[in-house]
Parts: C-alpha cells; sequence; structure tokens
C-alpha cells in the first residue's frame, strides 16, 4: 500500500511518514471557507472531504490510499485558526490560558471503490500562562502555521499543557492511531 497524503503540513508529512508505507505528497487546492459556518465539532471532517473532492480519485492506482486532513482549534464555540501577527498570536493564547479547549482533526481516506471519514477528539488544558511566557513563544517560536497558534512539541505546549485527553499526534495534526487502524482496516480491500 502507498499513501497520497494532501497536505503542506510539515508536521502531518512527519507524521504520516512514522506510520511505515510509502508515502507521496500531492497539492489540492479546495477553498475552505465553505465550511467557515460548521459547528466546530464538524468542520475539520467538512474540510477534510472538501479536500478529498478536489482530487482526481480515477487516478488513484489499485494499491493507493488518498489522505486529506484538517486540524481545527476550539475554545468552546470559538475557533482558532492560524494567527495572522504577534499581536492576534498573544490573544489567542491568553484566552487558551487557564483554560481546555478541543483539538479536532477531521481525516478523509480514499481508494479504488472507496472513502471513509473520521473525526478524532483531543482535550487539551493549559494552566495559566503569563504575558512573558507568551511573548518569549511568540519571539522564538513560530505560532503563524498553527491553529491555535502553539505547537504543543514546541516550548509552550511543554511548559504551558497540564493535562491531554486523547490523542497527542491529533494535536499536531494527525491521530496516528486511529489512522493506522484505519488503514489497516482498508488493505483488504485493496486491490493488490
Amino acid at each position: 500500500m502507498e499513501l497520497l497524503l494532501a497536505s503542506k503540513s510539515p508536521r502531518r508529512r512527519q507524521l504520516i511518514g512514522s506510520l511505515g508505507w510509502p508515502v507521496r505528497f500531492v497539492d489540492i487546492d479546495c477553498d475552505e471557507s465553505r465550511c467557515d459556518k460548521c459547528p466546530s465539532e464538524l468542520r475539520a471532517e467538512r474540510i477534510s472531504l472538501l479536500k478529498a473532492q478536489a482530487f482526481d480519485a480515477s487516478t488513484l492506482r489499485a494499491d493507493e490510499v488518498l489522505v486529506t486532513a484538517d486540524t481545527v482549534v476550539a475554545l468552546g464555540d470559538r475557533v482558532l485558526g492560524k494567527p495572522c501577527n504577534d499581536a492576534e498570536a498573544a490573544e489567542m493564547l491568553r484566552s487558551l490560558s487557564n483554560e481546555c479547549h478541543r483539538v479536532y482533526t477531521g481525516v478523509t481516506l480514499v481508494w479504488q471503490g472507496g472513502q471513509k471519514s473520521f473525526t478524532a477528539t483531543t482535550r487539551v488544558y493549559f494552566r495559566a500562562l503569563s504575558d512573558d511566557e507568551i511573548h518569549y513563544y511568540i519571539k522564538n517560536y513560530q505560532p503563524f502555521d498553527k491553529a491555535g497558534a502553539y505547537g504543543v512539541q514546541e516550548w509552550i505546549g511543554m511548559v504551558g499543557i497540564s493535562r491531554i485527553e486523547g490523542c497527542y499526534y491529533n494535536v499536531m495534526g494527525l491521530p496516528l492511531a486511529r489512522l493506522y487502524k484505519e488503514l489497516t482496516c482498508i488493505m483488504p480491500l485493496l486491490a493488490l
């Protein structure tokens, strides 16, 4: 089996490569704004479906599986996207400080003759963050390509997250255990 990952995220590319199957990366462009009004718990999966629909599935070989994904960080009903600047990143991190938020990653798998989508949810608890810690993180790391303005694997995650309920890798952008399970269920369906 060969995986085709439709993602520009360096974290997703690294994570999927660790599963042990050959991986190729493909570019897909789609209008994610079509899902702006979706409830936060449904948005990531719907965007992953849009990405999958933007790919010409008729070009998949019998041994290939397309993987599309999207991650949403939600604090209550508010979706925290990727910050545009330092001020927006600081505001997001202040809002996450001393709070629990949810990270949803929607994944769609497409193969010849089939498709499956799912959403993984992880609860992330931050301790109270000081303004000095927030500014240090923004100055020394790159929060601008991350939903919610933070990377769980980076300094702010190491010192600020007090508890995680669910998949750690989901917070990085790909729920590996669930993805592995779904892919092993698909393998017998492929015409290898």
